[in-house]
């Protein structure tokens, strides 16, 4: 499938679905966490684009505090999503298939540094390429789906093991363990593996030790097309209309990409991973573990997971992508929070996972509410003082007023008075130390700019105020 990991580094997919419509006003993302306004967010932007159906499940602090269907899971019926909608997740399959070899792992029927070779021993490099490399995307095995678009070869049925003889019994694409690159090769690898370990389908253990242990009741891998809880798929081409999909044929999505889910499941599972609940601690600590590469450089991807620090916390990502179908999973496990966003079309969140998952993100403000005059007045009042070489010292802390003798003051008054008055005070930011609101804010000129530094305390005072060149 379609490399939706890079969807998050990320999620800013090209919205290519949208109706034939003028140019719109996009829906204002709220400022703020707030479980009513994302709601409407979402509403109102499927409706604005035209999209036929979203699903979503927010975790906020180890609570599901949105679950909701959005639009339609088929036009041609019109019936609605609702919660219990299954949707094709794509790649977000790839956390399940890592964990599965993890839990063979744990008992003891494998090792992740099992070479290739123990299973496949006619493949290229066998005996180079270790199970960690296959989950890890640094095998050197060309990825057979790195297009967004089901091609010619992918509508005829195809046997996996025939799979991996094109596709991983040719030339790789670099020296294992030297490189990072998605590849879904790979992963039809391991799930083969997991077949031959366990001597069950692979859609059997994943049932047998995930889902019903977890409670996913509305989850189920490579299920009937008929089944009247799932979605149907559509695409978009160049502005038109969404039109049903047919999927991939069988044998070419497998354990790379060929669940289906719900949000609430997938929150389940989320919250279950990180609280170990599926997997022991030195399993997941090698799951989110980013791969060092044989140069030393580091990737941005684990076991089926992208890892990565954003707002200076850790958080783990992942998209799908199959025909019709696109899905954004994202946990952050300090705060236990979580978004899961799924369309029934290609390409149709958009950057819309992205915008609400930065909302999880959005930490409190600490800086200090100031009493008195805005930054811009404050700025504006100091920096004409500084200029006439008179300020009012009760504007200012008495360690500063010590610190700003009178000669200092004459020394800025002759070097700031030529500028005269500007003609734009912007803040160009805001953050707190030591309890004191410190911002940076441009002074722009009609010749030149400079820039303020300026701490205050909660009760207004100035306990400084410095000039730079900008």
């Amino acid at each position: 499938m379609k490399s939706l990991f890079s969807c998050f580094v990320f999620v800013t997919l090209c919205l290519v679905g949208s109706l034939q419509l003028p140019a719109q006003t996009p829906v204002a993302l709220p400022d703020r966490f707030e479980v009513e306004a994302i709601d409407r967010f979402l509403a109102q932007t499927l409706e604005q684009k035209g999209q036929p159906g979203f699903s979503v499940a927010i975790v906020k602090n180890g609570e599901i505090v949105l679950a909701k269907g959005y639009g339609k899971r088929s036009l041609d019926d019109g019936r609605p999503v609702e919660t219990d909608t299954l949707f094709a997740i794509g790649s977000v399959s790839k956390q399940f298939t890592c964990a599965a070899i993890l839990l063979l792992a744990e008992d003891g029927k494998l090792s992740v540094r099992d070479r290739v070779a123990k299973y496949y021993p006619d493949l290229t490099r066998a005996n180079d390429i270790t199970l960690l490399d296959l989950m890890n995307h640094t095998s050197g095995y060309p990825d057979y789906y790195p297009l967004d678009f089901v091609d010619r070869r992918m509508r005829q049925p195809i046997d996996p093991d025939e799979l991996l003889r094109q596709y991983a019994g040719g030339r790789l694409d670099f020296e294992p363990g030297s490189k990072y690159s998605y590849s879904n090769t790979g992963y039809i690898l391991l799930g083969r593996v997991v077949e031959k370990v366990s001597g069950r389908p692979f859609g059997e253990f994943l049932a047998e030790r995930i889902f019903k242990p977890l409670g996913m009741h509305n989850t189920v891998h490579e299920p009937n097309l008929s089944d009247p809880r799932l979605a149907r798929g559509y695409t978009t081409f160049a502005l038109g209309t969404p039109e049903y999909t047919h999927p991939e044929a069988n044998g070419w999505i497998g354990a790379a990409g060929g669940m289906y889910s719900t949000p609430s499941d997938l929150a389940k599972w989320n919250l279950a991973l990180i609280s170990g609940k599926v997997l022991q601690p030195e399993s997941y600590a090698l799951m989110t573990a980013p791969r060092r590469l044989s140069d030393g450089r580091i990737s941005d991807y684990g076991c089926g997971l992208g890892v990565r620090m954003q707002s200076n916390r850790q958080v783990l990502t992942h998209g799908g992508a199959v025909s019709g179908f696109v899905t954004f999973n994202g946990t952050v496990p300090s705060t236990r929070s979580a978004l899961t966003l799924m369309c029934n079309q290609d390409a149709g969140t958009g950057p819309l996972a992205g915008q609400v998952f930065s909302l999880l993100l959005k930490e409190p403000s600490h800086v200090p509410t100031i009493r008195g005059p805005s930054t811009v007045d404050a700025v504006k009042r100091a920096f004409a003082g500084f200029q006439k070489g008179r300020v009012n010292r009760d504007e200012f802390s008495e360690e500063f007023n010590h610190y700003l003798t009178d000669a200092k003051l004459a020394g800025a008054s002759k070097r700031l008075k030529g500028y005269g008055t500007p003609q734009k005070v912007e803040v160009l930011s805001t953050n707190e130390r030591g309890g004191m609101e410190v911002t940076t804010s441009r002074l722009t000129f009609k010749k030149g700019s400079l820039r303020a530094l300026m701490y205050r305390m909660p009760d207004g005072a100035i306990e400084q105020f410095f000039v730079y060149a900008d």
